[in-house]
């Protein structure tokens, strides 16, 4: 039987009723619940359609808060670039292995803080649309802190915490070997151009024996932190006013740490202060990283052949020095004699800047170190006073001690020196020489070098004792010019263990 013709018309106001129905059962699923991600990393942004339906020749969107902003656009089975926002582009990566199921992927990398904040995305076709939105949330955990020894302050040493690379503004402390809160002298974030937080911070710990001192750096929103804890082992004496110091401090840093075992690392360092106040320099004898790699002024003296007297006899090395053995019957000489030049000087010049080195002296009973003017005579030429481009000091019969300034002036020694330090300011004027094995400050000569400086050494004449020990130059972490590479860091992170006899005094 025919159908009537009412019949006929209301067909199709009841099949597209029917699809308006059908279509209204599916969505877009996207991800329910906030995404964390770290920055650097990669970041993937799921979409289906619920149920299941084929969204080859859909458009698909990603967008931030507006679908006008543009992060990723699917349309008939291509992806278009025009439209999409600066921040994104070369970023984004779009799975569709699955579309034929209605289901996508956006991959982001890498995750910078300016990613954080709302997204969507937006399936779309003739007959159907529908959108999902969600929330990043971006953090960054920072680089390890470093603890740096700045100097003396308010009575105790003032220490600094540096870290950077944190993602939201991260929040610092310090603590006592107590687990007691110190309070921070000072602290400064500071927000790079890539929007990442970089903390500095610093806090003076008072004088004792022992001192642990933690410095640890937290990020709110992951409720993780960094800590760095250090051992300082020493007794600290600030400066006199107007005379440098060399404090002697062991830094112990948790092997952990460094290594990826327990135990603690022992670090030497050498601190110059001046004024009390003022630090000049520090240096480790150790370096657990290139970060605590900070000696500005240790430098790499190596002896030069050709400038020693023929009574001098000079390692193959550069290092060491040594008289020959004198004849029967000769005199030692004099000490006030020092116009006889019977010396080596350095390889190398200073004539800026500020420079340190340490040299052996051992046991041995007579010796002159020090500096003088690269242009003085050599050795057979013309004889100078003591004052005459020379800064020396000396050892005499293994008991007296002087310098000449430019006459002899006697020094009292309580802890006699088998490493003799030596810190050269060009600009103050100032050289000056330290006990290394005490840390104590012996004299300082202030002066106006007229030219360039060259290292003194002079052993004097074999003087026939049990302990002719030769001047060594002592080996000293000098100021790298390159990073490390990774895999050269365990070549120098071992427990310390000094082979050198002056080393081992301190």
């Amino acid at each position: 039987t025919s159908i009537p013709t009412r019949q006929k018309l209301s067909l199709p106001i009841i099949w597209s009723i029917s699809l308006q129905v059908f279509y209204s059962e599916f969505r877009v699923v996207g991800h329910g619940e906030p995404i964390l991600a770290h920055v650097g990393d990669e970041v993937e942004f799921p979409c289906h359609l619920s149920p299941y339906r084929d969204a080859e020749h859909m458009e698909i969107r990603w967008f931030r808060s507006r679908t006008s902003d543009v992060v990723h656009l699917y349309r008939e089975r291509q992806e278009f670039y025009g439209q999409q926002m600066a921040q994104f582009q070369n970023r984004t990566e779009l799975v569709t292995d699955e579309i034929a199921d209605g289901s996508v992927t956006l991959r982001l990398h890498p995750v910078v803080p300016a990613d954080e904040g709302p997204y969507g995305c937006r399936f779309l076709s003739s007959d159907f649309t529908g959108e999902a939105v969600w929330e990043l949330e971006v953090a960054g955990l920072g680089s390890d802190p470093h603890i740096s020894l700045e100097g003396f302050k308010q009575g105790g040493i003032q220490l600094r915490c540096s870290s950077s690379g944190w993602y939201p503004k991260p929040q610092s402390q310090w603590t006592d070997h107590q687990g007691r809160c110190l309070p921070p002298e000072t602290e400064v974030i500071v927000k790079d151009a890539q929007g990442l937080f970089s903390l500095e911070t610093s806090v003076v710990v008072q004088g004792g024996a022992h001192s642990n001192v933690s410095c640890s750096i937290q990020n709110p929103l992951l409720g993780q932190k960094k800590e760095f804890v250090v051992q300082i082992a020493g007794q600290w004496v600030p400066a006199h006013r107007h005379l440098p110091s060399l404090q002697v401090l062991h830094v112990h840093y948790p092997r952990d740490h460094l290594l990826g075992h327990s135990g603690f690392l022992s670090i030497k360092w050498v601190c110059f202060f001046w004024g009390g106040d003022g630090v000049l320099e520090c240096r480790g004898q150790n370096r657990p990283s290139p970060a605590l790699n900070i000696c500005l002024c240790a430098v790499d003296v190596t002896l030069d052949p050709g400038s020693a007297h023929p009574s001098l006899e000079v390692s193959e090395d550069g290092k060491s020095v040594s008289s020959r053995r004198m004849a029967p019957g000769s005199a030692a000489g004099d000490p006030q004699r020092f116009s006889e030049q019977m010396c080596v000087l350095s390889r190398e010049r200073f004539s800026t800047g500020r420079h340190y080195w340490e040299v052996h002296v051992g046991r041995r009973s007579r010796w002159f170190l020090g500096a003088c003017l690269a242009a003085v005579p050599r050795a057979g030429q013309a004889r100078l006073s003591p004052a005459g481009g020379y800064w020396v000091m000396g050892l005499w019969n293994g008991c007296e001690y002087f310098v000449l300034d430019p006459h002899r002036i006697a020094l009292t020694m309580r802890v006699p020196p088998r490493c003799v330090g030596i810190f050269l300011d060009c600009e103050a004027g100032k050289l000056s020489f330290f006990n290394v094995s005490n840390g104590s400050h012996i004299f300082t000569f202030t002066d106006t070098f007229s030219g360039a400086l060259c290292a003194y050494f002079r052993p004097r004449a074999h003087d026939g004792s049990e302990h002719p020990d030769p001047l060594t130059i002592c080996p000293l972490p000098v100021r790298e010019k390159r990073v490390p590479e990774e895999q050269d860091s365990d070549t120098w992170l071992q427990p310390y263990e000094p082979s050198d006899p002056a080393l081992a005094m301190w």
